[in-house]
């Protein structure tokens, strides 16, 4: 196999452990790391989206506001979760916690593991562009800490709607990218059996994403990816979260969104 072929096969491997079936979720993590998690429901306009789950919940001696994206694992989970793709309600159970945390000054704690928001027309009807828009607006204006954490797949708009914030952490074997390998592939070539040389040009994994200096930290997982310890791919991550969380408390409310301006500003810049 050619060098080239090599970091293809090294990249799709990636791909795969991020979307490993037995990977932990976000009620996994959120269960291991914050206590007393009170999960609030349903968007006030339309009706409640469970691929989106989120309230407000202790982290040590601080209260924060957690929003995440949750898969499902059994059958009937993946149908209720929908396979981790929100609609429309889930953006705006989103909006309407972020408001929430800003109102009260809870930081966000946002995780995100979803190849996509969900694209059927039920969902274009309902504004899920839109929704999604709103989102990107009230996270880059909230005057409050965000840390979001990568878990597994962090795909398109439907990751940035729940995504943007002063610093990025991802997990050693998530993936992070514009589009999902197969979407790429048909987009560009009309053949989805090219996504392993998509993925590849994507650029997507945790440690492309830091080279560029698009993410802050990679978090370690066990050896052979989170799947094989639960409990130390939970220790692992919340400590990274206690971590960055600490240091941006400690920063100013306008300096922050100062940053988190620059932040965004600096991204594709030569």
């Amino acid at each position: 196999m050619t060098d080239n072929g090599s970091i293809a096969a090294a990249t799709w491997e990636q791909v795969e452990l991020a979307r490993h079936p037995d990977r932990p979720y976000a009620l996994d993590y959120i269960h291991a790391i914050f206590g007393n998690f009170f999960e609030l429901h349903g968007d006030r306009l339309f009706g409640d989206d469970h691929a989106i789950i989120g309230g407000p919940a202790a982290l040590d001696q601080r209260t924060v506001m957690v929003i995440a994206q949750q898969k499902g694992r059994t059958t009937a989970e993946r149908a209720l979760r929908n396979f981790g793709m929100a609609n429309p309600e889930g953006y705006r159970k989103a909006l309407r916690l972020i408001r929430q945390a800003e109102r009260f000054q809870f930081p966000v704690i946002a995780m995100v593991d979803t190849s996509g928001a969900f694209p059927g027309a039920g969902a274009e009807e309902r504004g899920i562009a839109w929704a999604i828009a709103e989102n990107l607006v009230a996270l880059a204006q909230a005057r409050i800490p965000i840390v979001t954490l990568v878990l597994g797949e962090g795909g398109s708009g439907g990751a940035l709607g729940i995504g943007v914030g002063d610093r990025l952490l991802m997990m050693e074997h998530s993936i992070y990218s514009v589009a999902m390998p197969e979407a790429c592939a048909s987009i560009l070539w009309r053949d989805i059996a090219r996504k392993v040389e998509a993925a590849q040009a994507l650029k997507l994994t945790a440690a492309d994403l830091k080279r560029m200096g698009l993410a802050d930290e990679i978090v370690p997982e066990p050896s052979g990816g989170a799947h094989n310890d639960y409990g130390m791919a939970a220790d692992a991550a919340g400590a990274a979260l206690r971590r960055h969380l600490a240091s941006l408390e400690a920063v100013a409310v306008d300096r922050l969104l100062e940053e988190r301006y620059q932040r965004y500003r600096r991204i594709g810049a030569s």
